[in-house]
């Protein structure tokens, strides 16, 4: 029998066997190894060194096929067909392929009539001196200035309908409202149903007044700061929307008391406004039921502007609000937006021009809307004779600062603020609402930087005479002075 001493040795011996040998292994891996990434590292530098002959070979080779194959074989023929057929026309021309049904676009229309930027401030300087640069400024606006419960703003920025669950979900819905309330202005809370936190009377709110039952509830419109009457959209003209309930979440359908097999439906026109005896009782009515809020009308920029005002104002509203056809919405059919209606800086033109030839423009307020984007182009309207204006997509943009990650890449901005949006559970109303605030008085603070730099010390003493023309198109259209003539000298 051995000894332990012995059988101590033994297994020792047996431990240090396996060990050798995994030795053994662990060598032959790191030659391997090492022999691989040499291999790998002298073709990687094979190729570097030839990398120029390569790329210089690929390229010749392309453009000789681009200058010398037949345009049936030459990629350039989409670059041609790209010129001919835009990417948005392309890409709708697919859609409506693919599935031979209505095609609807969000955001409203991408093509821009308003040339802003042809117009330009007149600084003052010498002739008349600027404001000091801590000059206080009045960004104040009063709406319905004879309503028996006018609507004063702490700037003439208002925040554009956008409906909740119809359009927007209710986060964004909530961000929209509290970050105009924070500013002290207002929001338009759409055609969709209200929401009951929107009631609570933390800032102005305006209800709209539409073909849809779920928005004509007395009790629910007395609780509003001014109501507006929507006749016509900026985007839709006046056409009325049946929406899918299934598509709708529901809480939304339980708001607009509809079940999933039984639509909603936003009637179009309104019973009231085809008689103007009518429409005189509906905005009397409204009246009465808001304890003499300011009553609006909203109408789609037509070129029978002059005709409509008129028949709304005999009506006896104290608002009339224009809808440009730049105007944005949650769908419409690309035909709908881009080839109907007028620009909202023709719209806004001959609106004021009437309501000054007509006398009306010291008791009745006008609001624009409609693809405005900047506070220059907000002062710009100012001067031109609206006294406020609606800001919709830029808003809507606003809100989704610093959360823009929460969707894209991946999904478009519309799938973090509609209510129907894969990502819409993502949207913190709470930033949003912080952002829509900064935002707002962001562009008030620079509307009113501007005001001291045109020696104005309020927003409505901005006008006509602060701006010129910066080409001959806008100086006829708009009658401003040609920035190329000196004052006095006529237009082209």
């Amino acid at each position: 029998m051995a000894s332990p001493g012995g059988a101590g040795r033994r297994r020792t011996g047996w431990v240090q066997t396996p060990v050798t040998g995994a030795s053994g292994l662990a060598t032959l891996f790191a030659v391997t190894l090492a022999a691989v990434l040499v291999g790998l590292a002298s073709a990687i530098l094979s190729l570097w060194a030839v990398r120029r002959r390569l790329l210089d070979r690929t390229v010749d080779g392309a453009v000789r096929r681009l200058l010398s194959d037949p345009y049936p074989e030459n990629l350039w023929d989409l670059a041609v067909g790209m010129q001919r057929v835009p990417p948005t026309v392309l890409l709708e021309l697919e859609l409506r392929a693919h599935k031979g049904a209505l095609l609807e676009r969000p955001l409203g229309s991408v093509t821009r009539r308003s040339q802003w930027e042809d117009i330009a401030f007149n600084p003052a300087q010498l002739v008349r001196p600027p404001l000091p640069p801590d000059a206080p400024v009045d960004t104040s606006v009063v709406l319905g200035p004879e309503a028996g419960r006018p609507l004063r703003l702490e700037t003439p920025l208002l925040v554009g309908a956008m409906g909740y669950g119809v359009g927007v979900s209710r986060a964004v819905a909530l961000a929209l409202a509290r970050g105009a309330h924070q500013v002290g202005t207002a929001y338009n809370a759409g055609s969709g149903p209200i929401l009951p936190e929107l009631l609570d009377g933390r800032g102005p709110l305006i209800l709209q007044f539409t073909g849809g039952a779920w928005t004509r509830d007395p009790a629910v419109l007395a609780r509003a700061d001014m109501v507006e009457i929507r006749l016509g959209h900026g985007a839709r003209g006046a056409l009325g929307r049946r929406f899918d309930a299934t598509r709708l979440p529901p809480e939304v359908r339980r708001l607009l008391g509809r079940g999933a097999d039984a639509p909603p439906v936003l009637e179009a026109p309104l019973p009231e406004s085809l008689d103007p005896q009518a429409f005189r009782q509906l905005v009397d009515r409204l009246r009465r039921w808001t304890d003499g809020a300011p009553v609006a009308v909203k109408l789609a920029a037509t070129h029978d502007l002059e005709r409509e005002l008129l028949a709304v104002v005999d009506a006896g509203v104290d608002v009339v609000v224009l809808d440009g056809s730049e105007g944005g919405t949650h769908g419409t059919p690309p035909v709908l937006a881009d080839d109907f209606g007028i620009p909202t800086l023709h719209a806004l033109v001959r609106a004021a021009a009437l309501l000054e030839a007509t006398g009306l423009r010291p008791r009745l307020s006008l609001v624009i809307g409609g693809g405005l984007r900047t506070p220059g182009e907000a002062l710009k309207a100012l001067a031109l004779g609206a006294d406020a204006v609606y800001l919709g997509t830029a808003v809507l943009m606003a809100a989704t600062h610093g959360q823009l990650s929460k969707a894209i890449p991946f999904e478009p901005i519309t799938q973090l603020v509609w209510a129907t949006g894969r990502r819409a559970r993502r949207f913190d109303p709470e930033r949003g609402a912080r952002t829509v605030a900064n935002f707002l008085q962001a562009c008030t603070l620079e509307m009113a930087e501007a005001a001291r730099a045109l020696g104005k010390d309020s927003l409505r003493a901005v006008d006509r005479s602060d701006l010129v023309a910066r080409t001959p198109e806008a100086a006829r259209m708009l009658g401003l002075p040609p920035s190329w003539r000196p004052p006095g000298s006529g237009t082209p």
